[in-house]
């Protein structure tokens, strides 16, 4: 693979004198990972964190495989909403000369969703749409991906995904109970994705389809998942993705600021969470996030039997596809960027390259 300029030029078989050349010893070359999904990492919170805490998260995910990610915020005040897009600002700013993972826009999670539905979202900071300024009203990138996750059955929600959509963000269904007509109607507005599959949705019963069944059972719908093992059990994994097709899901981490600081007692979003065995739990009982990172859920998906080609697509390509960046990032192609990943038979990181540059 001959990298210029921060671009494949070239993909060959035959050996070729090169000023530079970095021999990867058999090891296996992976498109760089990108995670649409995370609250954080190394001890900093998305919701809260300035610039430079940013580019200790982005810097850490580099590390791990990432090589872009959506920051992803939980429901907050709109003076915390306007703080955080200020530090994602600002991180866009300076980030593409750094071998750091790229920002490439926002995700709001939660802002509109399902009280009954909440996990361990803060539903006092959950918004309605009433007056059909509050999608307006949301502080937005100077550039960058918008994307939302929603639930399609409150009050007028399926304006309110008509209204996002012609304000060019991505539309996603989550903390949900939707009956099936609302989400056809949803499905139909533009909300065509769902996040963190089977969490905090209805599940599949033998006489309601529930949002699972529903996922399933619409070909043009797809999902993320969290592949770590505790939110979805590692063979309900192989049955929903074998199911639904390795083209239709992207893999997430849903990571948040505890990960990469091993187990203990994290203050995150004002409550305690604590870590013990690689499991969150809030003081309610609840799972808050992951301490994954987009790494380990390759290395799982990996050990459960999906291929290395299929494995790639799951937590690159198809994450492109669903943010609309493919035809510069997700895969090992001439003239995309050269954000790639290479992972020894230990599942371990050997090297990574963002545009091109060694992390």
């Amino acid at each position: 693979v001959l990298i210029e300029d921060g671009f494949i030029t070239e993909i060959s078989d035959e050996d070729k004198e090169i000023e530079n050349c970095i021999n990867l010893q058999g090891n296996l070359l992976l498109p760089g990972f990108t995670d649409i999904h995370n609250h954080g990492a190394v001890g900093f919170d998305v919701n809260a964190a300035s610039t430079d805490e940013l580019v200790e998260i982005a810097k850490f995910l580099a590390s791990q495989g990432v090589t872009s990610w959506l920051p992803t915020l939980v429901p907050d005040s709109d003076a915390n909403y306007q703080r955080a897009i200020d530090s994602i600002n600002g991180l866009i700013e300076i980030q593409e000369d750094m071998p750091v993972a790229q920002a490439l826009g926002v995700h709001y999670e939660g802002v509109f969703a399902n009280e009954k539905m909440c996990g361990a979202l803060r539903s006092e900071y959950f918004k309605s749409f009433k007056n059909g300024d509050e999608v307006s009203k949301l502080p937005r990138l100077k550039s960058g991906v918008h994307f939302t996750t929603l639930a399609p059955e409150i009050e007028n929600g399926i304006e309110l995904i008509k209204e996002l959509r012609r304000q060019n963000w991505i539309v996603s269904i989550g903390h949900t109970k939707a009956e099936t007509d609302i989400l056809d109607a949803a499905f139909e507005s533009g909300a065509e994705h769902l996040t963190h599959f089977f969490n905090a949705m209805t599940g599949l019963h033998h006489r309601n389809l529930g949002v699972v069944g529903w996922a399933l059972m619409k070909d043009d719908v797809t999902f993320d998942i969290i592949a770590d093992g505790v939110h979805v059990h590692p063979e309900i994994l192989e049955f929903a993705v074998r199911n639904k097709s390795v083209d239709q899901v992207s893999l997430i981490s849903d990571s948040i600021s505890p990960t990469g600081l091993g187990d203990g007692d994290y203050d995150v979003w004002n409550e305690k969470i604590s870590v013990v065995e690689g499991k969150t739990n809030n003081e309610k009982g609840s799972i808050a996030g992951s301490v994954i990172t987009m790494l380990d859920a390759v290395k799982l998906m990996l050990e459960i039997g999906f291929t290395e080609v299929q494995v790639a697509k799951m937590s690159a390509l198809n994450p492109a596809k669903l943010l609309g960046t493919q035809k510069t990032n997700g895969s090992i192609k001439l003239g995309k960027r050269a954000d790639l990943v290479v992972i020894d038979s230990d599942g371990k990181i050997v090297n990574g390259f963002i545009g091109g540059k060694v992390v």
